[in-house]
């Protein structure tokens, strides 16, 4: 009977929401008979939202069946003796149709505090975005916890939010206490710690499916909230085709974005944690564990923490997120480790992974000339 762990795929979750549209059909997804889909759950362990393996041995287990059986080898040894047999991550692609309320989520010790397991820190990468379209991402102002009070109360609690006008490609960190929200017109994939506690501040007086206004969290977010500005929301990056380029980076993941036409190889032996990847654009294969598992935008891999190398192709151009969760970085609260070890990718013209150079070979051959 095989036993060993392989790359692993996933059903998707759908989830109807009341500002959900259909924009992630168009990638290939039937969600009816739901209406619309607002968010579609890539890659889930939340209680009653657990993602199911959909290749493999492993068929029709979930991942918190996979986990409890593999504990360390699954998503490393670290991070196992940390997480135990929660896994860390959650994974969404988001279909913004109308605004979403204007919230805020608490951070670890907060939620904790409230008998919640974690707080939520997010990220969120932008995938299409119609023109004029908008986020909430913080204050604009200076503001004092009373003064929030008096704006919210008053219903002016837009007037001192700032907004951001995200375009694709654009990355947004969000961190938890932050107050957000996104506007209508966005596609975008979401990456947060494991958790579904949000606290909605403001919902536009807007009726739910069943014609009841939603419900409000004004009173629980007020601890949760950093009154801080922010003056430029937008994580700025260089984009680099065939390359690794780092949009995140935090305790709770580490984000990279990867734009392909050409195959890739990947090298993990000093990385103790699983890898996620998240395809955005395009059709592409992960390749690790002697499996091979192609995805298009929407679907994600969970390469297990075993694998120490992995190649990438495409079927032309493609976008891959790729993450994991970086042990050294809650080690060591503050220190960062990212330049320890090189993970850049190194690809080649060819396709064909024998003629993969290592850097090495290449210098000595330098040396001779």
């Amino acid at each position: 009977m095989e036993t060993k762990l392989y790359p692993l795929k996933f059903l998707p979750l759908y989830k109807n929401k009341v500002w959900g549209g259909n924009k992630i059909k168009s990638l290939g997804f039937d969600y009816s008979p739901l209406p619309n889909c607002g968010e579609l759950w890539a890659l889930s362990a939340v209680k009653d939202n657990e993602s199911v393996v959909s290749n493999g041995f492993l068929e029709g287990n979930t991942l918190n069946e996979v986990l409890e059986i593999y504990m360390g080898e699954l998503i490393g040894e670290k991070n196992f003796h940390h997480f135990g047999i929660d896994f860390p991550l959650l994974f969404k692609i988001i279909d913004a149709n109308d605004r979403l309320s204007i919230q805020v989520h608490p951070d670890n010790r907060l939620a904790r505090e409230r008998g919640m397991e974690n707080g939520k820190t997010e990220m969120w990468y932008i995938i299409e975005a119609e023109e004029g379209a908008t986020i909430v991402d913080g204050f604009e102002q200076e503001v004092t916890r009373d003064e929030y009070q008096k704006f919210l109360e008053l219903g002016h609690l837009e007037d001192i939010l700032h907004v951001e006008h995200p375009q694709q490609g654009d990355v947004f960190f969000i961190p938890a206490g932050r107050v957000h929200a996104l506007g209508k017109g966005l596609l975008l994939a979401e990456i947060q710690q494991s958790s579904d506690t949000t606290y909605r501040i403001y919902d536009y007086n807007r009726p739910d499916a069943n014609g009841k206004l939603r419900e409000l969290h004004t009173a629980e977010a007020l601890d949760a909230i950093d009154f801080v500005p922010t003056a430029d929301g937008c994580t700025h990056y260089t984009y680099r085709q065939n390359g690794t380029v780092q949009l995140a980076e935090c305790p709770y993941f580490t984000t990279n974005l990867i734009v392909m036409d050409k195959p890739m190889r990947k090298n993990f032996e000093h990385l103790d944690s699983f890898v996620v990847y998240l395809c955005t654009e395009g059709i592409a294969a992960i390749k690790a564990l002697d499996t091979i598992c192609p995805i298009h935008a929407g679907e994600c891999v969970l390469l297990p923490a075993v694998a120490d190398t992995v190649e990438l192709y495409s079927e032309g151009p493609a976008k891959l997120l790729e993450v994991y969760v970086d042990p050294e970085q809650w080690n060591e609260e503050g220190v960062n480790h990212s330049n320890d070890f090189d993970w850049t990718a190194k690809f080649i013209g060819s396709g064909n992974p024998d003629d993969y150079l290592d850097d090495k070979q290449d210098d000595d051959a330098e040396d001779e000339k």
